[in-house]
């Protein structure tokens, strides 16, 4: 771990906060905010705000018409807030783990790793309560394995959605994925064919009450393209490009302008907030949504999700 190999991770600790440097990238992990509080690639910054858990889309017609949200309304409430409870640093193998100060300070200057893993726990405001495990494996080459682990409870009700949700600083100009075409739920694939699409609107789609959309299933990667900066001092405004990649299987991702609770507390899209920042959500489970009728039917047993059973998933960020 103590080695001068410039080709290595640099490993940089603060008081409360871990910083991963490498060529071509600086992350900055939050023991404080309890997470990935910065990935900026080639001087560029991707997130506003850290990475957590989402439990949560905006109802549909169909959701109202079931009373979904009666039934699991307590999902979104767990959306919004979540208790990070402990973090694990993890070098070469060799578990430090929270290496805060004052006893981070054994550490020099110069500290380097071949590998460096960091753990998130969460823990939910449910009840029963349950737990999120959140791990980034990075890599000499800068790319960071995300690992996503929801320990299912007893007693909890059907989850809406499962997947990691992060917010970019500024609106995306486009996004580039390979995957189903169009808007894709897991009981509304059949006519989806499988190719390369461009997407170069955010928006969303135009139903009359802004509602859950946006859903792309069974994707292998999606690249994310921006040019614009909170940063005032950058100078050059070139397209920036962030690339995620599945591992073992394909993932989900919706990537809107809103979040979840934003859509929802919307009956008209002139209420909707003015679209500033980007929501990518990496998701390893989606309920399904219906459609047999807008009146009560509820969706397909075989697309539900039981937040009773362990789900877990896992991606790359290139």
């Amino acid at each position: 771990m103590e080695c001068t190999n410039k080709k290595s991770i640099r490993v940089v600790y603060g008081d409360y906060t871990l910083g991963v440097h490498g060529e071509g990238y600086d992350y900055i992990f939050s023991y404080s905010q309890g997470g990935l509080e910065s990935i900026v690639k080639n001087g560029y910054e991707w997130l506003y705000r850290c990475p957590k858990p989402t439990f949560w889309r905006a109802l549909t017609d169909n959701d109202r018409g079931s009373k979904f949200h009666i039934q699991s309304g307590s999902w979104l409430a767990a959306d919004m807030f979540i208790d990070f409870k402990d973090v694990e640093v993890i070098m070469d193998g060799v578990s430090q783990g929270k290496p805060v100060a004052p006893g981070n300070n054994k550490y020099g200057a110069d500290v380097y790793a071949d590998n460096v893993i960091v753990k998130y726990i969460y823990e939910t405001i449910t009840t029963p309560a349950t737990t999120v495990e959140v791990s980034y494996d990075i890599a000499v080459n800068g790319k960071i394995t995300v690992d996503v682990l929801y320990k299912g409870a007893k007693g909890l009700p059907e989850l809406p959605v499962f997947g990691l949700r992060f917010i970019m600083p500024t609106l995306a100009d486009k996004y580039m994925y390979e995957g189903l075409s169009g808007e894709t739920y897991p009981d509304r694939m059949t006519g989806a064919v499988k190719g390369v699409y461009e997407i170069n609107n955010l928006s969303l789609t135009p139903y009359l009450v802004p509602q859950e959309c946006g859903m792309r299933m069974d994707t292998d990667w999606l690249e994310v393209t921006r040019h614009t900066s909170l940063n005032n001092s950058r100078k050059d405004s070139s397209a920036q490009i962030l690339r995620i990649e599945k591992n073992e299987n394909t993932f989900a991702f919706s990537c809107l302008p809103y979040t979840a609770s934003e859509i929802e507390n919307a009956t008209h899209h002139e209420e909707l907030p003015p679209a500033r920042r980007t929501v990518l959500c990496v998701y390893g489970a989606v309920r399904g949504v219906g459609g047999i009728d807008s009146w009560g039917s509820d969706v397909e047993e075989a697309y539900h999700i039981n937040a009773e059973e362990d789900i877990h998933f896992s991606f790359t960020i290139c």
